[in-house]
């Protein structure tokens, strides 16, 4: 076994700082079941130093021209890019994304973000007028202040980047908290936003779990404010914790999302779903994981989705190529099983993958593409959020029973519609409980927002919104226009 990359420091007031006390921690590699690196696990006194940091950081970086910040993320980018490989390299060993999808998709998600928000943010008037109803009445968009940032292992650069480059470009100042599942992507951040000159204390890390850092950041005082993406279960933790502070909470959280196929859908639809479940080994919480689909093309979409699990080929992450990897840990690969085989015994129809290790694999957290068939949604697999590539499939005669079957769950992160039939999928997407609705393939627009109500959390990611989020807004009459 290789030597394991010491990742023992946090990032703090601009420097790399030892823990308070030794608490040692392997990073796993999913692909081999071996300890890739090892991290601390940070105490009280470590998240009291970050946040004072940060603490004595805000008022001149709150105070710093916009441009100037501006110009901070535009350089934050530049080294970012030229970072792109071994941001990849770091996703892939601690989550399992393949080599390929870590850079193209993982590592590339946060590049097309930090580029979002350059755009939103180049436009954004931190005063504005009320309306032409009222002239010298203004809104006022300001910082919130010191923000506790937790982010999770499935799409770590894309929930750093949502979350840091939006708060630093408001003018807070954050202390970050990456899972410790997969930190070595996050310690990477911090060292490109060092070699980028954002000004020390603006931005601290620290490692830790969540009932250690994570909650420690959720009631200290000098916090104002917490995002945090992650399970419903450890949001709802997050909301009580943060309570008695009276924090601003924002919470990004888990989902069950419906792909709604009509018979009219075009023929790569199922397809198209069915991939989408499978990417990124299904552990993603906007995931189209309840395929529902109209009782005349029901047969045939069953047939397409799991000719598409046995043709999806599952490998190491550290080969190239358009497979999938490994889930994460043996813990998520332990949930995953127990879903798979509660989808069996609930009489669900297994018609690709299953249970076990994928054929001539014996070490790794490997899971198999799997298809069910003949789901009713009162099913523990269509209610529960599985995070591994596992399809669901429900038959509908209706539209109107399509739109109930799709909203009876307590999540509500993203639904998607499959017609040829503008005036339908309107009508539809209207009709779904969700924060978001594809439609046909067609992704969300640049500096669309993400997220969800209900269960799903209702947080605001990306864009002008994704700004919003980490501001407070101030009222103010009697303006002097003229000044």
């Amino acid at each position: 076994m290789a030597d394991l990359l010491d990742k023992r420091e946090f990032y703090i007031d601009g420097a790399w700082v030892a823990p308070s006390a030794a608490r040692d921690l392997e990073v796993i590699d999913p692909s081999t079941e071996e300890p890739v690196a090892v991290i601390s696990l940070g105490q009280q006194s470590d998240t009291d130093r970050a946040v004072a940091a940060a603490k004595r950081a805000f008022p001149a970086w709150a105070a710093t021209p916009p441009a100037e910040r501006l110009a901070v993320v535009e350089r934050i980018l530049k080294v970012y890019e030229a970072r792109a490989a071994d941001m990849g390299w770091a996703i892939s060993h601690e989550m399992g994304a393949p080599q390929d999808m870590a850079v193209e998709d993982q590592a590339g998600s946060g590049s097309y973000h930090i580029r979002n928000f350059i755009t939103a943010f180049r436009n954004f008037k931190f005063i504005r007028p009320l309306g032409d109803h009222a002239p010298t009445s203004m809104v006022a968009w300001e910082p919130i202040g010191v923000v506790g940032l937790i982010t999770p292992w499935n799409w770590p650069m894309n929930q750093v980047t949502l979350k840091v480059i939006p708060a630093i470009l408001a003018g807070n100042t954050c202390v970050l908290k990456p899972s410790e599942i997969a930190p070595l992507s996050s310690m990477l951040f911090a060292e490109i936003l060092h070699e980028a000159g954002v000004h020390a204390g603006v931005f601290n890390l620290v490692n830790g779990d969540g009932q250690g850092v994570g909650t420690q950041l959720s009631v200290h005082p000098d916090v104002q404010m917490i995002s945090f993406t992650g399970s419903t279960r450890a949001g709802i933790a997050i909301s009580k914790a943060a309570a008695d502070s009276l924090k601003k909470v924002a919470l990004e959280l888990g989902g069950k999302g419906a792909n709604l196929v009509f018979a009219d859908a075009d023929e790569k639809a199922v397809a198209r779903g069915a991939r989408h479940c499978f990417y990124n080994s299904g552990q993603s919480c906007n995931a189209p994981t309840r395929m529902l689909v109209e009782r005349s093309a029901y047969d045939a979409a069953v047939e397409a989705a799991a000719r598409v699990a046995k043709e999806t080929a599952v490998a190491s992450a550290h080969q190239p190529g358009g497979h999938i990897g490994p889930v994460v840990s043996k813990q998520q690969w332990d949930k995953i099983q127990d879903l798979i085989q509660a989808g069996i015994d609930e009489g669900a129809r297994l018609v690709a993958g299953g249970p076990g290790l994928p054929e001539g694999v014996n070490r790794g957290y490997f899971v198999r593409p799997t298809v069910f068939a003949d789901v009713t949604n009162d099913m523990t697999i269509a209610q529960q959020e599985i995070f591994g590539p596992v399809l669901s499939i429900i038959p509908f005669d209706e539209e109107d029973e399509a739109v109930r079957i799709a909203n009876d769950t307590p999540y509500g992160l993203t639904n998607y519609v499959q017609s040829q039939d503008g005036a339908r999928r309107n009508r539809v997407a209207r009709q779904l409980r969700s924060g978001m609705v594809e439609m046909n393939g067609v992704s969300r627009g640049a500096g669309s927002a993400f997220g969800g109500v209900g269960m799903s959390g209702r947080a605001r990611e990306g864009g002008v919104m994704g700004l919003e989020e980490f501001m407070d807004s101030k009222a103010i009459s009697g303006w002097n226009c003229d000044a």
